[in-house]
């Protein structure tokens, strides 16, 4: 087996998109959490659902959407579910399985997060960059992602 090491450049790029990306979460996190609202994770949830429409999600198609482990997800659902910003429903032909479908408090709070969230991406990103650099940057990382997302 032939092993590649990284050229220098290559380490320098993924320390700094690793070490940003982390601060630019955090400082997202904070601003959140300045305007009493929950994590970026219940955001995250409620957007895919959102997306998905009245129809909703299995959870395992939430788990290939989201950045969250199988049992990060499982728990922070039964929290959503708890609070009523989602709720569960069975399905027909699965006697196991479950779609999840966000409720109208949930569209609230995700609209709620929004603003916080919004904002920060704005003053964190767009504030600090271009147009076209911000493109760039979508582009760049686009070729990173698996599948690459075509431009």
């Amino acid at each position: 087996m032939i092993r590649k090491s990284p050229s220098p450049a290559a380490v320098e790029a993924w320390g700094r998109l690793i070490r940003v990306s982390r601060q630019l979460i955090e400082k997202t996190e904070d601003a959140l959490k300045a305007g009493k609202l929950p994590p970026l994770a219940w955001y995250d949830v409620l957007h895919e659902l959102a997306e998905a429409g009245e129809g909703g999600l299995r959870p395992f198609e939430l788990i290939d959407r989201v950045l969250l482990a199988q049992y990060n997800l499982s728990r922070l659902l039964a929290r959503l579910e708890a609070e009523g910003l989602v709720e569960r429903l069975a399905v027909a032909d699965d006697g196991r399985g479950q779609t999840v479908r966000i409720t109208a408090d949930g569209r609230d709070m995700r609209r709620r997060i929004w603003s916080v969230y919004g904002k920060a991406i704005a003053e964190l990103m767009g504030d600090q960059l271009s147009s076209k650099e911000l493109e760039a940057l979508a582009t760049l990382l686009g070729r990173l992602r698996q599948p690459p997302i075509a431009e």
